[in-house]
């Protein structure tokens, strides 16, 4: 990756939210070879997964695009990215696609529309704003400065690099600031520098014991990695500090389901719930608790 040029990574967990994947829809993608694991996923990937999320939705099965996909390469051999660079849509029974150089249905050659990203970059920028600090009373005033340049930075991937800058500055001028810690390893988390991130968080909480959102950020960290236990362990000191912290009820809940332990998982599916009903990940909660707890089948009189 070009540092100078950062692109944000993303990890399982905010593909989760940002898809809304049920765990249905999630081992599908799989089957598809679409996931492939807890972190390392681009903006490409995540218009490939919503793409073939769309398919599966309109009643396309798993195999009818592994079809669709070895017929467009096929066609085009220089297509590297089928689902990201190719619309489909389901008709019927077929699958049409196209793209700027492909316009076929692999049966009938029927021209459809193009590729439409809308929506797809305000769902994933609006993950952005988790686990962000924003503290009530900065230090110092000039520490105040480069800590609101910094913020007002960081939603831009393309000025990540002067941001972590901006919050270098920040901890020269006071290093007990542990917000500016917590931001600071947001930054790195995004960018892929995983060991950096973990140094940042490790020092926002060493700073500041009660940071809940540096316990949260560590907590998603260890699960990009693959360590679940670890970010149990780290949801829980969430929660510990911020009881009714609705999304690390919702990330607990995600990292015990896939530890196997689905009965505790049920019950932070259920506070998230009681917490955040309306939100749009709320379909993912529900869709794991029919897991847990199957509808009960109407009985014969």
């Amino acid at each position: 990756m070009d540092q100078r040029n950062p692109e944000r990574i993303y990890g399982l967990r905010e593909l989760t939210r940002i898809l809304s994947l049920t765990p249905k829809r999630a081992a599908q993608l799989r089957r598809l070879d679409l996931l492939r694991g807890d972190a390392g996923y681009t903006f490409r990937d995540l218009l490939a997964l919503r793409a073939a999320s769309a398919l599966l939705e309109a009643g396309a099965s798993v195999r009818q695009i592994k079809q669709a996909l070895l017929a467009l390469q096929r066609q085009d051999p220089d297509l590297e990215h089928p689902l990201a660079e190719v619309r489909l849509l389901v008709e019927g029974d077929r699958l049409l696609a196209q793209s700027e150089r492909v316009r076929f249905d692999p049966r009938t050659g029927q021209t459809v529309l193009a590729l439409d990203t809308g929506g797809l970059k305000e769902a994933a920028a609006a993950t952005l704003a988790s686990g962000v600090v924003r503290p009530l009373g900065p230090p110092v005033r000039q520490a105040e400065t480069w800590f609101e340049h910094a913020s007002d930075l960081e939603g831009d991937p393309t000025q990540w690099e002067e941001a972590v800058d901006a919050y270098r500055r920040v901890l020269a001028l006071d290093p007990t600031y542990a917000a500016a810690w917590n931001n600071l390893g947001l930054l790195y988390h995004r960018m892929g520098r995983y060991a950096e991130a973990r140094s940042a968080y490790a020092s926002a909480l060493q700073q500041d014991p009660r940071c809940c959102e540096a316990a949260y950020n560590l907590g998603s960290l260890h699960e990009d990695c693959g360590e679940v236990e670890e970010a149990i362990h780290d949801y829980r000191l969430a929660l510990q500090l911020s009881p009714d912290y609705a999304d690390a009820h919702f990330n607990l809940a995600a990292a015990l389901a896939r530890a196997g332990r689905r009965d505790e998982a049920g019950l932070h599916w259920r506070r998230y719930l009681e917490l955040d009903a309306g939100s749009p990940w709320a379909k993912i909660a529900r869709a794991h608790l029919e897991i847990v707890e199957p509808p009960e089948r109407s009985r014969p009189e």
